[in-house]
């Protein structure tokens, strides 16, 4: 099960944005800017959620939690880290050499991932210099 745990939650809305951008999931050949939800607002303005705008907010809620799981140490973050950058490869892979991923809503969810793995490595790093008492470079004048 900690493996299971392990898995970085950036790569659902890579799956779920591979699967919309080729047509397996809803109607295909471009669904971002469809409207999931659409508000009249009191000022008189309509405001419309576009899938675009719920894939970067499901991989904004995404990286919350992974940046809740980089706080924990040991053997576990380690795996967690390396199968993070695992998934920053991916998504940069797919954005330099597939014709669909290049789209400003993937260039974010690359973001995010990038994001993802900058702060947990930082994180964890900061966490460990705590726990193993690391002094700090003023304590050695």
């Amino acid at each position: 099960m900690p493996l299971l745990a392990s898995i970085p939650l950036t790569v659902v809305p890579l799956i779920v944005y591979n699967l919309l951008a080729f047509g397996l999931l809803g109607d295909g050949g471009g669904p971002w800017l469809s409207s999931v939800l659409t508000l009249d607002l009191v000022s008189g303005a309509s405001f419309s959620l576009l899938v675009a705008d719920l894939t970067i907010l499901c991989a904004l809620a995404m990286l919350f939690i992974e940046l809740l799981k980089a706080t924990r140490t040991g053997a576990v973050a380690l795996v967690d880290h390396i199968l993070s950058t695992l998934v920053l490869v991916a998504y940069l892979v797919e954005f330099l050499t597939v014709r669909e991923a290049a789209t400003s809503v993937f260039f974010i969810l690359t973001c995010v991932a990038l994001v993802d793995v900058l702060a947990g490595f930082s994180i964890t790093i900061t966490g460990a210099r705590r726990d193993f008492g690391v002094p700090s470079g003023d304590q050695f004048r």
